[in-house]
Parts: C-alpha cells; structure tokens; sequence
C-alpha cells in the first residue's frame, strides 16, 4: 500500500531525512517511531503532498506522491499534530465542509459525515462549537476529518501528544478499530502507544532508518533470543533434557527452589522465532504440570534507546542539532501559515 525507497530531504547543507526505506501493508499500522528531530514530520510531509522530496521515491495507492500528488491526496487522511480546527464551526459543520474540500459527492455527504461522527463518537457534540470541546475531543475532530472521505490511508502525526491518560486510551481504541479497513502511520515518540497498538515498527533516528520489524522482534534481535520462565511440578531435569533438543532453545537452568513441590526454569533462545508453543507441547508431553509460563521482555523502550544510542555514537554524518534544527525551523514555518479562510459554510440539512 506504500512504498518509500531511499527518500532524502536536504535543507542547504542540513540533511532532514536520508535513504529513508520502508513500507506499509494494506490494513496495517505501522508505528514511525522515532526523537523529536528525527525526521518524522519531514517524511510524513513528503508522504502527504505537504513537502517535495530531494531524492528518493514514495508510492501510494500504486500512485508516486511527486508525479501523482493529486491522486495521492486523494487517498490520504492527514492528521498533523496540530489539528487543522475551524474553532467557530459546529463539528457537524466543519466536517461537511472538509467534506467538500476533499471532492465528497454532494449525495455521499450526509452520509460519510455522520459515519465519521459516528466511528468518532461524536454524534452528541455535532452542534458543539470546537473551541468549546476538550483537547480529547478536539483530536477526535481532527481524526473524523481526515477519515471522511474514506481514504485508503490514514497518517496520524502524534494523536495522543498533551492527552490525558483517559483520553489516550480513547484515541488509541479509536485508532484500533481503524485498523483492517484502513493502512495506518502513526507518528510518535510515546513507546507505549506503540507497543499496544502497531503492528510494526519503524524507528527513525537523525534522517535515517535504524531498524523495522514487530516489537517482538525487534526486542529478539536485540537481546539475540528471547528468555521464558517456567514454573512446573515434576523432573526439572527431565524437561531440561527434553528441551535441549529444540533447535531455538540456547540453554535452559533450573532454579533451586529449597522445600517447594515445584521446580522453576529459565530457558534462554536465539533468534527471532517464538518457540513458545512448542516449549509448553515439550513439557506437557512428558506428563509434567506446567503451572506457569511466561516470556521475559525487553521492553521496547529499552530497544529505542539502545538501537538510536548506538546510531547516534556510530554516524558523522550530522553536525550536532542540525537535524533538530532543521525540522524544527519547517515546523515554525508551517505554524506562521494560518489555514485558508473558508467559504460560507455548506448548512448541514436536517436530521
């Protein structure tokens, strides 16, 4: 559903993002993950029609985003992070307004409005002037106008960014229920949203791609393996045997645990794959009880810190703060441009 090769941005001598490659599968979210200034915006920009690249190509839809921007456009849902709100338009108003702005068939707008409110849980504030609404609601607003056209993608840039815990998980639930009918990005700098969200991830750190995968994945490529503790009741020894025979399996250790019917063991693989399941066929297969089973985790902050820690320590291909700098200085400048003043509002009809 996208395609990024080896996009590069380049403001003078400053370098925003680098042979940046990735993609996204239909009905997918992939988490961009990545520091602030680490080219997040630029590359959602790029993605959106908002910025032109300075090498490299981007598809989406099947569509190139430089030759084909108009399509494109017409198969994005953009939420940046500040989201573009009328504050004296009733939501109701404001939507059909984007509504038409986005080519909405006159027929089709009643409709898509009211399923935009409707998967937003906005039907009870359609009357309510925005500035009047919670910054939760607000962001509800901006994801309901980047989906009211039904587009075959959405781009979110930091939905959850200055919400409430309550109003996170709303946001995050939203997002879900996205998922399947749309192709998601989801920009952002909070780990946890990440891990109980994507499906993938991408981390960015100064311009350049650093690594992709799933969170499980990335943690097993990282630590080399992945690490189960098991708490059973019979031969620890029996099931150690056993297990050393499981191609994954690296090493397994049985915890002396002094006056207890059950035996705990740590086992320890490499690799990405996930012998879980076999591991607990192993155990249950040889008539042992299997009281407990459960991975231990890196978690995925600690893959974010390490893999752009090591970035950062490793490349010289950015002076200090120029990447920040330079995303910084195009966000002030997109910020100093109000958006258009809008026609008279389009009066929703009667319902």
């Amino acid at each position: 559903m996208i395609e990024v090769e080896h996009l590069s941005k380049y403001y003078g001598s400053s370098t925003a993002i680098d042979d940046v490659t990735f993609s996204v599968k239909p009905g997918e979210i992939l988490g961009f993950l990545g520091p602030n200034g680490a080219g997040k915006t630029t590359t959602m920009r790029i993605l959106t029609g908002y910025l032109p690249a300075s090498g490299g190509t981007a598809r989406v839809a099947g569509f190139d985003v430089h030759d084909d921007s108009m399509a494109v456009r017409q198969r994005i849902g953009y939420l940046p992070e500040t989201p573009p709100l009328y504050p004296d338009m009733t939501v109701e108003a404001f939507l059909y307004f984007v509504a038409r702005l986005k080519h909405v068939a006159a027929g089709d707008r009643s409709t898509r409005v009211a399923s935009a409110m409707q998967r937003c849980n906005l039907l009870d504030k359609r009357g309510v002037l925005i500035r009047k609404l919670s910054k939760g609601f607000r962001q509800r607003v901006g994801i309901a106008q980047a989906i009211v056209h039904d587009p075959a993608v959405i781009i979110l840039d930091e939905p959850t960014v200055g919400l409430d815990p309550r109003q996170i998980i709303d946001v995050r639930n939203l997002i879900r229920s996205l998922a399947g009918e749309h192709t998601i990005i989801l920009s952002t700098h909070i780990l946890p949203e990440v891990s109980v969200t994507c499906d993938r991830v991408t981390i960015i750190n100064q311009g350049r791609v650093v690594a992709t995968n799933t969170p499980d994945q990335l943690v097993a490529q990282l630590t080399g393996g992945l690490g189960y503790d098991l708490e059973i009741e019979g031969d620890g020894e029996q099931v150690r045997q056993a297990l050393q025979d499981l191609t994954p399996v690296q090493s397994v250790q049985i915890v002396p645990s002094e006056g207890q019917a059950r035996q705990h063991l740590q086992i320890t693989t490499e690799g990405p794959e996930d012998p879980g399941r076999e591991i607990a066929a192993i155990v249950v297969g040889a008539g042992l009880g299997l009281y407990e089973m459960r991975r231990r985790q890196v978690s995925l902050e600690d893959v974010f810190l390490q893999l752009t820690t090591m970035e950062s320590a490793a490349s010289n291909a950015f002076e200090d703060g120029e990447a920040i700098a330079s995303e910084s200085q195009e966000e002030a400048i997109a910020s100093e441009s109000p958006p258009p003043e809008p026609p008279p509002a389009e009066d929703p009809p009667s319902l």
